[in-house]
């Protein structure tokens, strides 16, 4: 039984291997997230963000099929929410501006996602309308 850590959270995933993006997404259902996404490309993502009026947390794999996720990083700074970079890359792969956001390195379990979420994410007793 899993449990609803995450209740109430309304989470983006933008990553584009379908079945970690997956993975992800039935991990963060289970500990009662609203899933956004899963979204493969930028282009998506920026869709997506651009039509939704409320996102808790994002996790951004950086490289999306050759595409860098630094448009949608910047998007939600904009925003002001808060985002986990997957990442397979050393840090110098970043730019400046990111080297502060938090990483979960590549590959990672899914599993244990949540549980490495829920210190940066504050949204379990917020409600959206």
């Amino acid at each position: 039984m899993a449990s609803q850590t995450l209740q109430g959270c309304r989470i983006l995933i933008v990553e584009d291997e379908f079945l970690l993006a997956d993975d992800l997404a039935h991990v963060l259902d289970d500990a009662g997230a609203t899933v956004l996404g899963p979204v493969p490309s930028v282009r998506d993502a920026l869709e997506l963000i651009a039509g939704e009026k409320a996102i808790d947390f994002a996790v951004l794999d950086v490289n999306l099929h050759g595409d860098m996720v630094f448009p949608v990083a910047d998007a939600l700074v904009a925003r002001s929410v808060p985002f986990v970079f997957a990442i397979g890359y050393d840090e110098w792969s970043l730019p400046e501006r990111f080297f502060t956001v938090p990483r979960l390195e590549k590959p990672f379990r899914p599993e244990r996602l949540s549980s490495k979420l829920e210190p940066l994410i504050s949204c379990g007793a917020q409600q959206h309308h």
